[in-house]
């Protein structure tokens, strides 16, 4: 059989590229097919969507040659203050801090808005041999065969490949066409999404105060401006998403708090709600679902992103040493290889966050002296303090070539 491509890769938001490149760049054929058009999304004004990069996510970066060009625009984040406490009343003690002091790896992450991650991952494709970027295009059908794929764009072309890997998102298409199914649940609560200007700079501390209806994170970014990831119940959230900016402004400002001064929005605001959801299975014929597809976490620790560039990284590792033994890179025991590596890891991590997320999402009196009690502990046993760090900054357990920033 013949093949178009080696792989193609469905979905171009940051983990398809990502993978695309590592696989390019090792001299396997790729196609990454992107439903958005890429120069606009690159070209964007500041629309307030960033994310919180690990260490290791940042050594995967520059494994792939895309650092360099965010870099400039990344605000690295020194110090992580998390906080439980009712809004209007400021954080109740203890408060745990990771200090990037103490782990010796630079700051414990960074600050990048996605326009900017994105333009440099569109550049990198643009100038990658082997990698065929496809934007504006979305995949209607695949079917999987004993030696290969075939998949149906929506303009009418067919490519074949030895195996797709699915990066599309919560809910995946190409997951439901092969047959995954999911587990998960509703959290009953919704993502407020926003960025806020404020008189006071950051000094590159990021908090998340832990209230009832749920957490807020307050993320810097770079200037006198953060990006705020706020949960609330599903009643709640409907209410404030359908306030006007200055009426958002009056009842995020006692959850905020006035330690950054005056608080302005900087950019738009968005809401989305929030679910658990992992794939039953990371693999299927011919097929390797990577990021959201496998696993679409809560946003309370920010590693979304950071799941899905470990996924980025085992997948690539497997199928490029796969490549080098002459093996079927879209075999089934190929594929294995990278779910074992998978699975377990992020379904640990999300079931963690699910449990956190409870523990603190309420305001029962022993919890919550519970729960304080804990993070008082953690805070005091310095040992302690800084392995959550380094799991934290991705820097624990079995990494990936590329999370060390070694190419493949």
């Amino acid at each position: 059989m013949s093949y178009d491509h080696d792989i193609v890769i469905v979905g171009g938001g940051l983990n398809g590229p990502a993978l695309g490149l590592a696989l390019a760049q090792a001299g396997l054929s790729v196609a990454v097919i992107d439903a958005q058009p890429a120069r606009a999304r690159a070209e964007a004004a500041f629309d307030g969507r960033a994310y919180a990069l690990a260490i290791a996510s940042k050594r995967l970066l520059q494994a792939i040659g895309v650092w360099a060009a965010v870099e400039p625009e990344a605000q690295p984040m020194l110090k992580i203050k998390a906080s439980d406490g009712h809004a209007g009343e400021g954080p109740a003690r203890p408060v745990l801090t990771f200090d990037s002091a103490e782990i010796e790896e630079g700051p414990v992450g960074f600050m990048v808005e996605d326009r900017h991650l994105y333009a440099a991952f569109l550049a990198a494709m643009q100038a990658t041999p082997g990698l065929s970027h496809i934007p504006a295009t979305t995949v209607t059908h695949h079917e999987a065969g004993p030696a290969g794929t075939t998949v149906t764009l929506s303009d009418g072309r067919s490519l074949s490949a030895r195996m797709i890997a699915a990066c599309d998102g919560r809910g995946s298409p190409t997951a439901a066409r092969a047959g995954i199914k999911r587990t998960g649940h509703a959290y009953h609560q919704t993502a407020l999404v926003a960025a806020i200007a404020h008189e006071r700079p950051h000094g590159g501390v990021a908090h998340q105060f832990f209230m009832p209806s749920g957490p807020l994170a307050i993320l810097p970014l770079k200037g006198n401006r953060s990006s705020i990831v706020w949960s609330e119940t599903d009643d709640n959230a409907r209410a404030i998403a359908a306030l006007d900016d200055a009426a958002f402004l009056e009842v995020l400002r006692p959850r905020f708090g006035d330690f950054l001064g005056q608080i302005s929005l900087a950019g738009p605001r968005f809401s989305y709600p929030l679910t658990l959801t992992l794939a039953d299975s990371y693999v299927a014929p011919r097929l390797a679902l990577v990021g959201d597809a496998a696993h679409g976490v809560h946003p309370i620790a920010g590693q979304g992103l950071n799941l899905g560039l470990r996924d980025v990284a085992a997948l690539a590792e497997v199928l490029v040493t796969a490549r080098r033994r002459g093996e079927d890179i879209g075999a089934a025991d190929v594929l294995e290889r990278y779910q074992s590596w998978r699975r377990f890891d992020s379904t640990t991590l999300a079931l963690g966050m699910d449990g956190v997320n409870a523990l603190f999402s309420n305001d029962n009196a022993v919890l919550r002296t519970a729960r304080d009690a804990g993070l008082g502990l953690v805070n005091r046993i310095a040992p302690l303090r800084r392995a959550f760090m380094r799991q934290a900054a991705g820097l624990s357990g079995q990494s990936a070539k590329l999370l060390t920033g070694q190419p493949l």
